[in-house]
């Protein structure tokens, strides 16, 4: 839909300039009154034909195509790049550049998410003169750094949405995750949601499912070991199930296989931090960091013993040469003793051994039983669980291949740092740019016979 009405745009902004110089301007402006009016980004926004020579008239006609009518403005979305440490934002509408607290418009907080969708119909054509600035804000809502430099309303701007904004960022991973999490931006009140998963084949599009969401996102419950190329999509729904919105643009992604280098594990290999922020995005997935590919089959929650039951299923699909393996913090914070989460442990590393498998063993990361009680209202751990949690990475570090990721995570308590965490539980930017790191490091080190051959996706930037 997008390219069709850029198209027609296009067309009618060519024809409305050709008329206004053949035939006089007031042609040329009551053909444009009646034309369709979309917003882009600097880098996205389609040129503007002009006659040749008459570079004053295409100059004219250029400013002109970026501003919207501001009469037509009844709603705007806001994006920005996601800051690490960021539990939600908060956003500034000005009625002029003038950045003072008397300037303000539109003051919007508790965005969970790094978009907002803002009603601004009650200013009529004053809002097309707005200005925004927006700040990260941490658990305790204290600004992460500053607020942006205030920008026109318009800059970085869509107006008038008709669907959810998807956020995932599935093409800057080297492989699609085995469990997708699909994220959105909402459009202004929709609480619910429903996403709708394809498969991609010759003969057209084939529905996979359709899930029942929330507000901002939906974890995938059943994972993608099929080869093939997939895409999603979101649109709002009320509480009945009706649409109230259109389908958002369609998002690919693609499973592939054979992946040399994989890694199972719970939520903290399948991504995710600051306590809002959902799998999906680069910035609290480990593997971004890794300086080799590797294949996320990670799931949320995951015992050890779920990672048995389903590592045939998830595992062997993808041939892996190399499989990283990290769990036993659900254990540990629960009620499995860590002799049984060493059986487990044990019992994957003899199923690689069956498959031809080389298991790389990660120590399991510290918890903050405080920050897990205060913050993300987790049940507290038994007393002895650091008992159990040793007992386990002294096994770890027993193994012919293994990496501990977990002394650096941990302050002289041996709990996971308050730094490096938000809810106590899982390690945040920090910590999983350290873990991805050493990962790469290990593997690099070991197995360069495999990773020579890889192509790494370039590894994401944040703070620069």
């Amino acid at each position: 839909m997008k390219l069709t009405i850029k198209k027609k745009w296009l067309l009618a902004g060519s024809l409305c300039l050709v008329a206004g110089l053949l035939a006089g301007t007031e042609m040329a402006a009551a053909a444009t009154s009646s034309t369709l009016r979309t917003v882009c980004t600097a880098q996205n926004t389609s040129r503007v034909i002009a006659l040749p020579g008459d570079a004053k008239a295409g100059k004219a006609v250029r400013a002109a195509a970026s501003q919207p009518a501001a009469a037509s403005i009844q709603h705007v979305r806001l994006t920005w790049k996601e800051q690490p440490s960021a539990v939600q934002y908060q956003v500034v509408i000005l009625r002029s550049e003038q950045d003072d607290p008397s300037n303000i418009a539109v003051t919007k907080e508790q965005i969970f998410t790094n978009g907002v969708d803002i009603d601004l119909s009650r200013f009529g054509s004053e809002a097309g003169k707005f200005y925004w600035k927006v700040c990260a804000l941490d658990y305790n809502g204290k600004a992460i750094g500053h607020f942006s430099k205030p920008r026109p309303i318009i800059e970085g701007s869509e107006i008038n949405p008709k669907a959810p904004k998807p956020t995932t960022q599935f093409d800057g991973m080297d492989y699609a995750p085995v469990y997708p999490v699909y994220s959105w931006v909402p459009l202004a009140g929709a609480k619910q949601h429903e996403v709708s998963v394809y498969r991609v084949a010759s003969w057209g599009n084939s529905l996979v499912h359709t899930l029942s969401a929330g507000e901002y996102d939906v974890y995938e419950e059943g994972g993608f070991t099929t080869p093939g190329r997939y895409f999603w999509q979101v649109r709002s729904v009320d509480g009945a199930g009706n649409p109230t919105s259109e389908w958002s643009e369609k998002v690919f992604f693609e499973v592939k296989g054979p992946t040399p280098i994989a890694a199972l594990g719970d939520s903290i290999t399948h991504g995710g931090g600051a306590m809002s922020v959902p799998p999906g995005y680069l910035l609290y997935d480990w593997e971004s960091y890794a300086s080799v590919p590797v294949k996320n089959i990670g799931y949320s929650g995951n015992t050890t013993a779920d990672m048995i039951e389903r590592f045939e299923r998830d595992i062997l699909p993808f041939s892996p040469r190399v499989l990283i393996i990290m769990g036993g913090v659900n254990d540990f914070r629960g009620t499995v003793n860590g002799w049984t989460t060493v059986q487990n442990l044990q019992l994957m590393r003899d199923k690689c051994d069956a498959y031809g498998i080389i298991p790389v063993f990660l120590t399991a990361t510290p918890i903050n039983p405080a920050l897990m009680v205060k913050r993300a209202h987790i049940e507290a751990p038994p007393g002895d669980w650091q008992v159990h949690m040793q007992y386990i990475n002294d096994w770890v570090m027993q193994q012919r291949y293994c990496i501990d990721v977990s002394t650096m995570l941990a302050d002289s308590n041996g709990w996971l740092r308050a730094n490096y965490t938000t809810d106590g539980l899982h390690p945040d930017y920090y910590g999983k740019k350290y873990i991805g790191e050493r990962v790469g490091e290990y593997l690099n080190a070991h197995f360069a016979w495999i990773t020579k051959k890889l192509t790494k996706k370039p590894i994401p930037q944040y703070g620069q």
